[in-house]
């Protein structure tokens, strides 16, 4: 890897080299954080765990052939070379900015409440058009997840696009500066870790931080239909550029018309006075402003009206996100990656756009804080207000949307305890023909329930 000698890493880590000192001009062939993935010549970085000290695979990593180890425990006298630090998690971030700084390429950094991963596939697709890419793998986006993927980058890249996703005040500076983001965009602020921000404001605080690690020269996209990243001035002598269908947005969108399941047909005007019409492949009026952020960084970067539509509507789509699945009987619409009440709402909004009997099977939304049962409450009355014909609410929160979904008089409504209950009674509920929604937070596991619904 261009640039990762032992010296070199030490030095962008602050720690002490310990070890044969022929070695210091030898570059790592990988960085990994889990033991398990070492290969000849890897540098192993020891994270402790919650329950696990990383530092007793160390010997393990060596008989693999690991190059060195970066450690926080002084190890002695020992017959293999390691750095020693003060963080083995900062080392992490420290090195990943030496690897992300190597490279001569564009990098587009991505956060807000919601949408986060859809908008960096959608710039993704468009970006491919042009750019050989790399993108945020997963959901690694937080402060182990993002040296990874910087540590995946293939040396030829041309443009990165990364997410960087947050739950508590400072993690965002910690993340962008390793990021170093030619182009920051911001999808929203919604009502996504209120346990740890308490209120809108302070996630709008803490995620503009990005643009404080923005190059000079850089470009801010910000979704201007969001009632406060509309209100955003000018961050470092740059001015934000805004797309959405709000009057004034130089990224705008007209003549949206759902197409049901099958996406969503509109018309995409560029600051260059350019516009084209194009269809947005996956269904759901959230995927619009992911589609314009999409157009907004493919414009910031170069590339033609052409290039921009053929990304947009080459987009791919995703298991756990907005996912079709048809089966012999039903139709699936998987998008149980993660829920909050804006997603949630989100995904109401796109099972209501099917033809034929909706039910919802929805779960508890985690790290919403003291207001947690009212928000659950709120999203099931907004699941009776667009008269969804069957909810399901599963675990301990969901008991409070389910009452919320009673509201509507056309709406049924069943809670059960766990996954199992509800699946032990699906022959029963379920209808041929039925378009059926999955969605919860991401520690509920409901890709367990979207297997098991492929099969009836």
């Amino acid at each position: 890897m261009k640039n990762l000698t032992l010296r070199n890493i030490a030095k962008a880590c602050q720690g002490v080299y310990h070890g044969d000192e022929s070695l210091l001009s030898k570059e790592a062939a990988g960085v990994v954080i889990d033991s398990r993935k070492v290969e000849k010549d890897y540098l192993f970085v020891a994270i402790d765990g919650a329950k696990v000290n990383a530092h007793r695979f160390i010997p393990d990593t060596i008989k693999k052939g690991a190059l060195c180890v970066v450690s926080h425990e002084d190890l002695g006298k020992t017959d293999y070379p390691y750095i020693l630090v003060e963080s083995t998690g900062q080392a992490l971030l420290d090195i990943a900015k030496l690897y992300r700084d190597s490279f001569d390429m564009k990098v587009v950094g991505i956060t807000g409440s919601v949408g986060k991963t859809s908008t960096k596939e959608m710039v993704a697709s468009v970006l491919s058009q042009k750019y050989k890419i790399h993108k945020t793998l997963g959901n690694f986006n937080n402060e182990w997840g993002l040296p990874i993927t910087i540590f995946a980058m293939p040396e030829d890249t041309e443009a990165a696009i990364l997410e960087m996703g947050v739950n508590h005040f400072g993690e965002m500076r910690r993340l962008s500066s390793v990021a170093s983001p030619d182009i920051c965009i911001i999808t929203n602020i919604g009502a996504a870790h209120l346990e740890f921000f308490k209120t809108k404001e302070g996630i709008l605080q803490e995620k503009t931080q990005m643009i404080q690690d923005m190059k000079n020269g850089g470009t801010i996209l910000l979704n201007g239909d969001d009632e406060l990243l509309s209100e955003v001035g000018p961050v470092k002598g740059t001015a934000p550029k805004f797309f959405g269908a709000s009057k004034g947005c130089q990224f705008r969108v007209s003549n949206v018309q759902p197409l049901g399941l099958k996406g969503t047909s509109c018309t995409i005007h560029l600051p260059s006075s350019e516009q084209f019409d194009c269809i947005i492949p996956l269904p759901g009026s959230h995927m619009v402003p992911n589609a314009l952020a999409g157009a907004a960084a493919g414009f910031s970067l170069g590339l033609t009206p052409d290039e921009i539509r053929a990304g947009i509507e080459g987009l791919p789509s995703m298991p756990g996100r907005n996912h079709i699945i048809s089966t012999d009987r039903l139709i699936i619409l998987d998008d149980c990656y993660n829920a909050n009440p804006v997603s949630m709402k989100a995904a109401i909004d796109v099972l209501d756009l099917a033809i034929g009997r909706k039910v919802a099977v929805l779960g508890d939304m985690g790290e919403l804080g003291e207001n947690e049962s009212e928000l659950h409450y709120e999203t099931g009355v907004y699941a009776a207000s667009h008269e969804i014909d069957l909810v399901c609410g599963i675990g301990t929160l969901s008991k409070e949307l389910v009452r919320g979904a009673a509201s509507g008089a056309a709406t049924e409504t069943l809670w059960f305890e766990s996954k199992e209950d509800f699946l032990a009674q699906t022959d029963r509920l379920l209808k041929t023909g039925d378009n059926i929604l999955v969605k919860a937070s991401h520690g509920m596991n409901f890709p367990v329930i979207v297997d098991a619904l492929k099969g009836v």
